[in-house]
């Protein structure tokens, strides 16, 4: 019970994601119908499985809810800002249910008794056995005592056959000859009987006396219904709860959706035989003719056509349920722990470091058939690595979609007007990339509207839009995902920044600054252009820890904004962070790798070049003058120098770099394992691997490393 409990709750979570997108996009578009069932079926499925397996509270709330959408759906209440705010709030209250937390029972309470008030407001509803029903006439309660008027109302309680799985029913309605005097439509009820699930009819029409003998008002046709449905035999009872006392009613459970017994169902006769319709004896004396079977019992007048047909109409509604579940296609997809996929991808991380060790052996050895094994497995594992690869990458949509709901209320909190665009939402990613962006984005797109937008009447005074605009995009580049957030808000005042750096004593007076590099210095603690406080920003939190969260991914973040049209914020990240190719560089003893999405290209320095390099800390690049790092000088690496010197040129978020190396090995597929706690502090290393060999070669992190340098020189000035 556990496991299927802990299931809930991942399917429950899923369903609550995509209810909140569903409503918000209801909210900007109230007639569409389509949008309604959707969150309809999503509530009743929240609701039905909770209670299945345990979660009572869940259920019983989400019956409230489920109430009030039913209106909805059936056009008796339109969709308001009231009832989205409504039912976004008890989103959050199943998320808590959900985690287990601590109930805030009088939020729970103020909740479910402004849903009921919507109810009154409509008047179409009556309490009745303890479940709300909704009527077509207007009506008050019928009891005194409804559970709406009181103070702190219970919560609903719901009828265990509303969470049952497919059952097929028999049911045989026999009205009374009087039913009609009594404003009764039997049709109505077969109607009611099709709403509740895929039902077929037969009208029994042998009690129906020739023309000089019948009674205009009687009612002498009763009906053969199989009925399958999830509601359960409470819900079919309930269809006949008003002429029950005038009518034969019999419902018989004759197939359960689930059961292992799919095979061939009944027989004509055997389903005679099972209504009473047919006696054994009678069956088996028609069987020993050779004509069909259902002509032959007519022909013996041992059962009425009208029965015949109804049996045959029970036999291909069962077999039409039996086959629908025979061709049910299996399973296209399946749920799997993220523990495990993380021990998966750590075990196909070892599997190539020991097909490098194998790829190494081979080479030295010079074996023809062990290096041609070793190039087979080389193969096998390129194809497992990209395919287990493939498996943690998940549309960026996944966490996009919910940040509507907070564009939504942080305009609420702050009186502005905003949407949110979002664009290259199935681009995929890493998921533990994923998994870390949400807090990055949520600072990113609370400043770029508390910062950014203005006020509907400023923006209207300044010729815009009085509903601003803020963008969140996805797209590939190579072996990188960019991911842009831009608003058409104000912009940023450079000299706003430099004035509250230079308060701050960040920079000096004269220090010379590119609109780029003041830019820069947002993403420094403590640093705040807004000029009051308020709930949502104005301390200088967020900018920095987007910086350092995007930088441990191995990322880099921009910013570019012009004053009065708006700003934009790019994050450049790496598709996934288990395994990448690499190229393997070798210093004196030691081995580092380069992350070869980055690297451009690799040269040769000579003697004379490299000295030049050395002293002006620059080089010449195919005509480019780049800046120029020595490795070897950086890690303060002893030994000799070699005569000639290896660049390997990079890529950098301000440019190109070229970093001085002692040799190139090679291209290198490198499972990157994390440094232990003592190194956590350490510039310039975003992690190790194992080499074929054994050894240890560090994984350099370009853009810390370029930072480093970055900071000495500009920030003394």
């Amino acid at each position: 019970m556990d496991r299927h409990r802990e299931a809930y709750r991942e399917e429950a979570q899923e369903l609550l994601a995509k209810l909140e997108a569903s409503l918000l996009e209801l909210e900007e578009t109230p007639q569409n119908t389509e949008l309604i069932g959707n969150i309809f079926r999503a509530l009743h499925t929240i609701k039905g499985s909770g209670a299945m397996f345990g979660f009572d509270d869940i259920a019983r709330f989400t019956h409230e809810i489920e109430t009030v959408f039913e209106l909805v759906r059936d056009g008796k209440l339109s969709v308001s800002k009231e009832l989205m705010n409504l039912t976004l709030s008890s989103l959050d209250h199943i998320k808590a249910m959900l985690d287990e937390a601590e109930s805030d029972e009088i939020s729970k309470s103020e909740i479910i008794h402004s849903f009921r008030n919507l109810l009154l407001e409509t008047g179409n509803w009556k309490l009745e056995t303890g479940n709300w029903k909704l009527e077509t006439g207007n009506r008050k309660p019928e009891t005194e005592n409804s559970e709406l008027e009181t103070e702190n109302p219970e919560l609903v309680q719901i009828s265990d056959s509303d969470f049952h799985k497919n059952v097929t029913y028999r049911i045989r309605f026999h009205p009374g000859s009087d039913i009609f005097t009594n404003g009764t439509n039997p049709i109505l009820l077969l109607n009611e009987l099709r709403g509740i699930g895929y039902c077929s009819v037969v009208a029994q029409i042998n009690d129906i006396p020739t023309l000089e003998d019948i009674n205009p008002e009687a009612c002498y046709t009763s009906w053969d219904i199989i009925l399958t449905t999830s509601k359960g035999i409470n819900s079919i009872k309930d269809v006949f709860i008003f002429v029950e006392d005038n009518c034969e009613i019999d419902i018989e459970m004759i197939d359960e959706t689930g059961s292992e017994s799919d095979t061939i169902y009944k027989k004509v006769g055997e389903i005679l035989v099972d209504r009473g319709d047919l006696s054994t004896d009678d069956l088996n004396q028609v069987l020993e003719t050779k004509k069909l079977f259902g002509e032959m019992l007519v022909e013996e007048k041992k059962v009425e056509v009208g029965a015949v047909e109804s049996a045959l109409a029970e036999q291909k509604h069962v077999k039409k349920m039996l086959g629908g579940r025979r061709e049910k296609p299996t399973a296209s997809s399946i749920r799997v722990p993220a523990a495990r996929l993380d021990s998966l991808v750590d075990l196909v991380g070892e599997l190539v470091t020991v097909q490098a060790r194998l790829s190494q052996k081979a080479s030295f050895q010079n074996e023809p058939e062990l290096i041609s094994i070793a190039e087979e497995v080389e193969r096998l594992t390129g194809e497992i690595r990209n395919n287990t690869m493939s498996i943690r990458m998940l549309p960026i949509g996944t966490i996009f979609t919910k940040f509507k709901r907070l564009v939504r209320d942080l305009c609420n909190e702050l009186d502005k007007e905003a949407v949110l665009v979002i664009e290259g939402g199935d681009t995929e990613l890493d998921k533990t990339v994923i998994d870390q962006l949400n807090e990055p984005l949520m600072h990113i797109i609370r400043n770029t509207i508390d910062h950014g937008i203005e006020p509907p009447n400023v923006r209207e005074s300044l010729g815009k839009p009085r509903q601003g605009t803020v963008h969140l995009a996805a797209e590939h580049s190579g072996p990188n995902v960019f991911i842009r957030i831009s608003g058409d808000g104000s912009g940023i005042n450079p000299e706003d920044i430099r004035a509250k750096a230079m308060e701050k004593g960040l920079i000096s007076p004269d220090a010379k600054l590119t609109d780029k590099e003041i830019f820069s210095l947002i993403f420094i603690p403590g640093l705040s252009t807004a000029k009051q406080l308020s709930g949502v920003s104005g301390r200088g939190v967020g900018m920095d820890v987007v910086k350092r969260t995007i930088e441990n991914l191995r990322g880099t973040v921009g910013i570019s904004s012009k004053k009065g049209r708006g700003t934009t914020v790019t994050l450049k990240l790496p598709l996934t962070l288990a395994i990448i190719d690499g190229l393997l560089v070798k210093m004196d003893e030691g081995f580092f790798v380069f992350p070869l999405s980055i690297v451009e290209e690799c040269v040769e320095l000579a003697h004379d070049d490299l000295n030049s390099a050395r002293q002006r800390n620059m080089m010449n690049f195919r005509g480019e003058i780049i800046p120029y790092l020595s490795l070897r000088e950086m890690f303060m690496v002893e030994g000799k120098n070699p005569a000639i010197e290896q660049i390997i040129v990079v890529e950098s978020r301000d440019g190109r770099v070229g970093f001085g190396v002692d040799r190139v090995m090679g291209q290198y597929q490198t499972v990157i394992k994390t440094l232990g706690k003592i190194y956590r502090e350490v510039e310039g290393f975003s992690g190790a691997t194992i080499l074929g060999d054994g050894t240890v070669a560090l994984i350099l992190d370009i853009a810390r490393l370029v930072r480093c340098v970055e900071d000495k020189e500009v920030f003394s000035v």
